[in-house]
């Protein structure tokens, strides 16, 4: 039923995967009805994380003896908390030192596990469990609603499907009107399906993830919230602050996503800043002889796409089998760009594609698109579906096809060469309307000071949507020059992390034009 790499057009995908988010119009998230106290003030218990790992990464993950882990309950409808119910799955590393509180982490997505992201910080950076963050937080990753461990679970397709195709709001359903219509339809059934039933599906929005995350710090014991999130995890944590402004304590939001843009113009942004990493990529591998993209840099997207385009056609072939689809090497350029340290391997992958193997951009799309080495998927591509579909405005056939083409206009290294098809978009048989309808962050909300994070080269959330976030919550920004995706705390720039650490520990925000470089 659904299209094949070989022609499914997956640009806007694969930015809005790399990004993790996007704006979106909605109005402030309403404060909690009076009747949540029962929420809030349920008793949790806490233990082994071992029963909550979802995939393979996660059971050697969550055997980590220095973490525990717990679920808490949430209404499926904070209109109707009396109803159904779902759970937040929570990871902790309890603080070693004096305690300050939580300090609740979401990685990004949407659709991003919290609980794997901050147990992979806890296998790997010492700064998380015996550093100053560890000593003074509790450090709380948690699934939310529609992700992981949490419920509602999200399952929309098979493990066979995700390797034929990537899943975005972009997507290219079937050009035939009526053929695109059904596969709209079969998605919504094939989801709700998984979740419970449609009013569960319905329910994963960016809205009801920041009323959970007021539940879980109440019941973990925190009068005011102190917050790191990154990419998408920007915008939550903007939704969670307009709606919950005398609970905030401290925000980090790093790798912003801009308050003012609609979600198009902001996919359009994204896709700019994608082809402006690119062009300086090729700029740096133009001093090499053996360059795969050639030693001019001004022909470097043509050289990419006489590599790649043949793959919409014939994939490059690959040892497990799968090949290399055009689909595939757009999402692995897009991951080899997030950060300084994945540029190699992406460059070894474009000298091996030119000799004819697909196998290393291959395990870069793996990599962002959440596969699993068994070939399990993580589930974070219907997340992210169904949480943008309640968070975004559908768009006719004409806009999708608009969107498309200006796609490939602002970033031509993702360009396959095709026409551009007009389609259904693939929230369009979504059963309710998405629940917001303004911009995302409107700015009036009374905020203890904040911190933005933004990095100049981000290939996936421009500089300039730092800037505006910043001056949208009337907080500081530390501007860090380099060219990355997501830096704070997690790649041992002493510059960044002593200047997000003081603030989170000491509040203590940098002066006006402070910079830091990767």
């Amino acid at each position: 039923m659904f299209r094949t790499r070989s022609r499914l057009f997956v640009v806007g995908a694969a930015l809005l995967v790399l990004v993790g988010a996007c704006t979106t119009p909605s109005p402030p998230v309403p404060p909690p009805p009076p009747d949540l106290t029962e929420f809030h003030d349920q008793r949790i218990a806490f233990e082994p994380c071992g029963p909550f790992a979802t995939t393979a990464t996660d059971e050697k993950l969550f055997a980590n003896k220095r973490l525990d882990c717990a679920r808490v309950q949430v209404p499926v409808d904070y209109d109707n908390p009396g109803g159904a119910r779902g759970q937040v799955a929570v990871l902790r590393i309890p603080a070693s030192g004096n305690r300050i509180g939580s300090l609740f982490v979401n990685p990004g997505g949407p659709g991003g596990s919290g609980m794997n992201f901050v147990a992979a910080m806890a296998a790997s950076k010492p700064l998380w469990t015996e550093g100053t963050l560890g000593q003074r937080f509790d450090v709380i990753g948690f699934d939310p609603r529609g992700v992981g461990a949490s419920l509602p679970h999200l399952d929309c397709f098979t493990d066979a499907e995700d390797d034929e195709r990537v899943t975005g709001l972009d997507s290219v359903l079937d050009q035939d009107s009526a053929a695109g219509e059904e596969q709209a339809r079969e998605i919504v059934r094939r989801c709700a399906a998984s979740a419970g039933g449609e009013d569960a599906l319905t329910s994963v929005g960016t809205r009801e993830t920041a009323r959970d995350m007021d539940v879980l710090r109440a019941v973990l014991g925190d009068d005011e919230l102190t917050y790191l999130g990154y990419s998408y995890g920007t915008e939550l944590g903007g939704v969670y602050a307009e709606a919950f402004p005398e609970k905030v304590r401290a925000l980090v939001l790093d790798g912003a996503i801009s308050p003012g843009k609609t979600p198009i113009e902001m996919t359009i942004a994204q896709a700019a800043a994608g082809q402006e990493s690119f062009t300086r990529l090729a700029q740096e591998c133009a001093k090499a002889p053996d360059c795969p993209l050639g030693t001019d840099p001004a022909r470097a997207t043509e050289r990419f796409q006489a590599l790649t385009r043949p793959l919409a056609d014939r994939p490059a072939p690959t040892t497990d089998g799968r090949g290399l689809s055009h689909a595939d090497a757009v999402i692995a350029a897009l991951a080899g760009m997030r950060a300084e340290a994945l540029s190699p391997r992406f460059i070894k992958g474009l000298t091996e594609l030119a000799a004819g193997r697909g196998d290393i951009l291959l395990s870069l799309r793996d990599q962002i698109t959440g596969r699993e080495p068994d070939g399990r998927y993580n589930g974070t591509l219907d997340s992210f579906l169904a949480i943008r579909c309640m968070d975004w405005p559908r768009r006719t056939p004409a806009e999708q096809t608009d969107v498309l083409r200006r796609i490939r206009e602002a970033a031509p290294v993702v360009d396959d060469g095709t026409p551009v098809e007009q389609s259904h978009h693939v929230c369009a048989a979504w059963p309710k309307p998405p629940s917001r309808t303004g911009p995302w962050l409107s700015g009036g909300a009374d905020l203890p000071p904040t911190l933005t994070v933004s990095t100049t080269g981000d290939v996936a959330t421009p500089h300039q949507a730092g800037v505006e976030l910043a001056e949208a919550l009337g907080g500081s920004l530390l501007t860090v020059e380099g060219d990355q995706h997501g830096v704070s705390l997690v790649g041992g720039n002493a510059c960044i992390d002593d200047t997000v650490l003081a603030y989170l520990v000491e509040l203590k925000t940098p002066p006006e034009g402070t910079r830091c470089v990767l």
